[in-house]
């Protein structure tokens, strides 16, 4: 006798193997935590099989999971993009997200992907810009949500996390050590004026060394051993490091990564980025299944 999947419980088993952990898929299911546990406990139960390996507090997906899963995303694609054909409900449009480039990975790609195959009938654009250009934009309404990196967001924006920012330059390299300190920062990063400000205090002399608005650029010539940069301590360009100088260098601070959207009026989709966002960058660590 043929036997039915329920579709509730294998998008949870997706958004649990997709986000890491139960506490950020509870968060984009818009669900407690319990109510994703029991869910991809129903799953295992209906195929017969364990999909996670439990040890302590670590979640790892077993084999018979990695083949679940690829099923499992093309029957919820599916699922999702029937009933948005036949419902006068689905959503249409174009929904517009503003990013700086040095925040797009690693949480970017996942969020939209995921975005896209729940509201396949979204147009969705990601556009990069420095903050400052960000914020001018999001005024003026040409995003519909953006995130930033400030070091004191509008009172009006949600800060999701922090990171430290940090001197960066060539692996193994002395550009750090050098006098007058040769710079290599965007003219419109919001970073250059913090990292200026910070040897002015110090009482450090510099000169600019490479400037311009590519960020490439500048991790280029950081790379090269010709100047240093200033980074969020994970997004460290190839082929630097962070600099790690004790007292050569000044202390950058903490830089939060903020989220500015409409509000309530913004529209499920606009709604459903935000948390999805609010999801990938939380600081909380990941919550695992419990072992039964």
């Amino acid at each position: 006798m043929a036997r039915n999947l329920d579709m509730t419980a294998l998008r949870a088993f997706v958004a649990v193997a997709e986000c890491g952990g139960v506490t950020k898929a509870a968060g984009v299911l818009n669900l407690t935590q319990s109510a994703v546990s029991m869910q991809v406990k129903r799953l295992e139960e209906a195929m017969g099989r364990a999909l996670f390996h439990r040890g302590g507090r670590k979640l790892t997906m077993s084999g018979e999971g990695e083949q679940v899963l690829s099923y499992a995303r093309r029957m919820l694609a599916l699922n999702d993009e029937l009933l948005a054909r036949l419902s006068d409900e689905a959503c249409c449009g174009e929904l517009r997200l503003g990013v700086p480039d040095d925040i797009v990975y690693p949480h970017i790609p996942g969020v939209l992907k995921r975005l896209a195959r729940e509201f396949p009938r979204t147009r969705i654009t990601l556009i990069s810009n420095y903050t400052n250009g960000l914020r001018e934009g999001f005024a003026k309404g040409e995003y519909d949500v953006i995130l930033t990196t400030e070091d004191r967001p509008d009172p009006a924006a949600e800060v999701l996390t922090e990171c430290d920012l940090v001197w960066v330059g060539a692996e193994g390299g002395c550009a750090w050590q050098q006098r007058p300190l040769r710079l290599a920062l965007e003219e419109q990063c919001i970073f250059r004026p913090l990292a200026l400000a910070a040897l002015e205090q110090a009482g450090i002399a510099w000169e600019m060394g490479s400037s311009g608005r590519n960020c490439e650029v500048m991790g280029a010539t950081a790379a090269a051993d010709l100047a240093v940069t200033a980074r969020l301590r994970w997004a460290v360009p190839q082929g630097c490091a962070v600099i790690e100088g004790g007292n050569a260098l000044p202390d950058l601070g903490r830089i939060r990564i903020a989220m500015y959207t409409r509000g309530a009026g913004a529209g499920r989709v606009a709604e459903a980025l935000a948390a999805q966002l609010r999801c990938a960058y939380s600081d909380g660590p990941a919550q695992v299944l419990a072992a039964e």
